[in-house]
């Protein structure tokens, strides 16, 4: 049987949450979660698949358009202004059990006044935040060539001397510049700054490969062994189950 079919069937007052829509924008930052079969949602100017399970957590006024060929199905829950997504852009988050529990109880629950809404719309921002948090609270150096070279320096692939050349400056100026305005060596910073990206990644249930992509690490050993040295966290348990050792820890001090 088709499940998502059935529900589509019992929804028609409420298309646009189930059925797809095309593109606009809400006031106040929106969720695009995918209960069942697969949608194709359009963001910032590239199209993303999300299989069932997959979330988009966008920005308040971001347009967007989503299809959900072949029966599947979808929810959008409004958040609160200040649920903005990390460094306010959208973010795709990958299977996260407890979401899916949530969406399950969200589901049985189906709260209609607003009052009820409420402890809800908290719950949900408050588990996404805890999905998104970075592990390593990083300072950003102040210094204008500095700071543009933090920017750069967790997706650029180059090293440090490509980067210090990109902003005319020298190797050893941008080392001083971290040291001091960081507390951490560029090396580091860049470490722990890639290190931050597939920590998110994990936690929202990416697996090791995404993790290893976003963050710019070339082989699996390479990441955990990063992860293992940097977190103090033992990688015989990180190479059984990377994901399950940061599920319930916060920050680094």
């Amino acid at each position: 049987m088709n499940f998502a079919e059935l529900g589509r069937s019992a929804a028609r007052t409420h298309a646009i949450r189930f059925m797809g829509h095309d593109a606009h924008s809400h006031p106040v930052p929106h969720l695009v979660y995918v209960v069942a079969g697969v949608g194709r949602l359009t963001v910032d100017g590239r199209d993303i698949t999300l299989q069932q399970g997959q979330a988009a957590w966008l920005p308040a006024e971001r347009e967007h358009a989503l299809s959900l060929p072949e029966g599947g199905m979808a929810l959008g829950p409004m958040l609160s202004p200040s649920a903005v997504p990390p460094h306010g852009q959208t973010r795709v988050l990958g299977p996260v059990p407890a979401l899916s529990e949530f969406i399950t109880v969200l589901l049985c629950a189906a709260p209609e006044t607003d009052e009820e809404r409420a402890p809800f719309r908290a719950a949900l921002e408050e588990l996404l935040r805890a999905t998104t948090r970075e592990y390593f609270p990083l300072r950003f150096p102040e210094h204008p060539v500095a700071h543009s070279i933090a920017l750069e320096a967790a997706r650029f692939d180059g090293t440090l001397d490509e980067l210090a050349e990109r902003q005319f400056t020298s190797v050893r100026h941008v080392q001083r510049l971290f040291i001091d305005e960081t507390g951490l060596t560029f090396a580091r910073w860049r470490t722990r700054a890639r290190l931050n990206l597939a920590i998110v990644s994990l936690r929202a249930g990416d697996g090791v490969p995404a993790a290893m992509r976003i963050s710019g690490f070339a082989t699996r050993h390479g990441l955990l062994k990063a992860l293992s040295r940097e977190c103090g966290l033992s990688l015989e348990r990180l190479t059984a189950n990377p994901a399950a050792e940061f599920a319930g820890i916060e920050q680094a001090a």
